[in-house]
């Protein structure tokens, strides 16, 4: 059984059901946290079940109640039009918090899927711009929440490392002198010295493409100079993924280059199976259903005129590599909403092609923009992109200032505190709407020490450890739920389980954002009305308030893992 109590009462709910020879599953009692004051949840069967069985939904809502067999019921009655609202038993509550262990009742998925999960994806040659931070924030998270749920997960970072932007570069590095010995921010200068050049002379141009051919057939002179651009990247992608606490390492480099080997092989397989055709000299299959606005179908380009492999045939070969060569049942991609379409028509042919079957699914995990003050896509004052680097080192400038204003802690401290609050305001920023948004970046909402902030989260953990702190060697536990507002925290603590099952089931790190805040703000409820640590609290209720205390913790630093945030025991 889930740990979700809303599933367990559904359960309880299909149970009395069957009863009356009606047959549903516990997801369809349709089980809520409720709203109404004196009820924990509210099921909405009966509304539905009403039309379907030819009877009124209170009369159908008063049948479930009647033949109702749930021990972690205190009380149960039908409301309005045909709700039924539990109310759970205290004691069973207590005693459940009381049992949590370090997965906090997470119970693991009973059947694990195998996950292919591509994020991040920044470009090689490129510095990582602002751009790059929804994909490598939203995938780390989905990341950590798919594993903690149970499940396998491979990461894999598809650098854009191939086709027509290295003909360009590797084009004009070889035209005018290239000593290897340049940065990063060197090659962005050399990227767009290239482009202007591709855009205005036609000949380059063509070298240019040549230049992309003889680096798809291996030519060793190429090769070289591709190598050389690869991995002064690297260097700085695991620059900022070290400061951002980001999973991926060298080993999860799938770049366009690693699939090259494949993509001959791809096309030939197609074209056996009759679903490629010939469109203006080039290799193309057209997905049925996509269709320009002129109403004619669009291609995914497999091989151009000129021999040269389309990205698209690259993403069909990474799609055929994953489920048929590492045997992953899901494929998620993490990428940017205005890819929707590409994505869609990937799909489309690779189930054309076999390539997904009917146990495999693939979905694009798309997000909005990050916006300036402007309400536009952030940038520089000068109008060029934001570096990535230059974004997280004024999040620690900014996180500075507050930590020190509020803080006692010795300067070393601080610097740490600083980071920890400064990054985690940058990606709980991010995290915490609707990820298929655009957003709009701005300091001072990011930095709020009250509102839906990381920084709230972080001060109401590291007030909750200077409490522990003080109590010393007390015993804790039991826990007991007296209080309506030791209850009310209970209750929210007892609802983690469902809070990641939101999070994963959507892909969604949003949902578990909202779940952390209303948590925080459920004990900051306890803490102002029942005393933890004062001469005149008796000591089992001490204890009990010290345990639950420590679990509310324990639900936070959690959470804020499964985000990719640190949470300090002190500020």
């Amino acid at each position: 059984m889930s740990g979700d109590i809303a599933l367990l009462l559904g359960a309880r709910v299909a149970d009395a059901l069957a009863r009356m020879d009606v047959a549903i599953t516990p997801s369809e009692a349709l089980i809520r946290p409720s709203g109404r004051a004196g009820a924990d949840y509210q099921c909405n069967a009966a509304m539905s079940l009403g039309k379907k069985l030819g009877k009124p939904p209170r009369e159908v809502a008063q049948a479930i109640v009647d033949g109702l067999d749930a021990p972690e019921v205190a009380a149960s009655e039908v409301a309005g039009p045909g709700f039924i609202n539990f109310t759970l038993r205290t004691e069973w509550l207590s005693d459940r918090l009381t049992s949590f262990d370090d997965r906090l009742g997470v119970e693991p998925a009973a059947e694990p899927r195998r996950f292919a999960l591509d994020y991040s994806s920044p470009n090689v040659a490129k510095e990582m711009h602002v751009g790059h931070l929804r994909s490598t924030i939203i995938g780390e998270s989905l990341l950590r929440l798919l594993r903690f749920a149970g499940h396998e997960v491979v990461p894999h970072n598809h650098l854009g490392d191939w086709g027509t932007p290295f003909g360009m570069l590797i084009e004009h590095l070889s035209e005018t002198g290239w000593s290897g010995d340049h940065t990063i921010t060197d090659l962005n200068g050399f990227y767009q010295e290239a482009r202007k050049k591709f855009d205005a002379d036609p000949e380059f141009a063509d070298r240019a493409r040549l230049r992309v051919v003889a680096l798809q057939s291996g030519d060793a002179a190429t090769l070289a100079l591709w190598k050389d651009l690869v991995e002064e990247s690297a260097r700085h992608f695991a620059k900022i993924y070290e400061l951002l606490d980001i999973s991926l390492t060298p080993e999860d480099v799938y770049g366009e280059s690693y699939y090259n080997p494949y993509l001959a092989e791809v096309i030939s397989e197609m074209e056996a199976m009759g679903i490629t055709s010939i469109s203006d000299g080039a290799v193309c299959v057209f997905p049925p259903g996509f269709a320009n606005r002129d109403g004619e179908p669009l291609p995914l380009i497999l091989r151009k005129r000129d021999g040269g492999y389309g990205y698209h045939v690259t993403d069909l070969a990474t799609v055929r590599y994953w489920i048929r060569d590492r045997g992953m049942t899901d494929l998620l991609y993490v990428v940017g909403t205005p890819q929707a379409q590409h994505f869609q028509m990937v799909f489309a042919a690779s189930r054309m092609a076999g390539y997904l079957g009917p146990d495999n699914t693939a979905v694009h995990i798309g997000f909005g923009t990050i916006l300036g003050s402007d309400g536009k896509t952030i940038r520089t004052r000068a109008g060029g992109s934001l570096k990535l680097v230059e974004l997280l080192d004024e999040a620690v400038q900014h996180a500075t200032s507050l930590v020190a204003s509020r803080s006692s802690l010795a300067p070393d401290d601080q610097v740490a505190v600083a980071r920890a609050v400064g990054l985690g305001a940058v990606k709980y920023a991010d995290l915490s709407g609707d990820r298929e948004k655009d957003y709009t970046f701005t300091w001072e909402r990011m930095l709020a020490t009250d509102g839906n902030t990381s920084v709230y989260l972080q001060y109401a953990n590291a007030r909750i450890h200077s409490i522990l702190r003080k109590a010393g060697d007390t015993a804790r536990g039991p826990i007991s739920l007296a209080e309506p507002a030791e209850r009310a925290l209970g209750l929210k603590l007892a609802q983690f389980p469902a809070a990641i099952d939101a999070a994963v089931a959507g892909y969604a790190p949003h949902k578990l954002c909202q779940y952390l805040f209303e948590t925080a703000t459920a004990f900051t409820g306890f803490y102002e009305t029942c005393p933890v640590l004062a001469e005149s609290t008796p000591e089992d209720v001490r204890r009990s308030r010290l345990a639950l205390s420590a679990l509310t913790s324990a639900v936070l630093t959690k959470g804020l893992e499964l985000l990719g945030i640190e949470a300090p025991t002190q500020m």
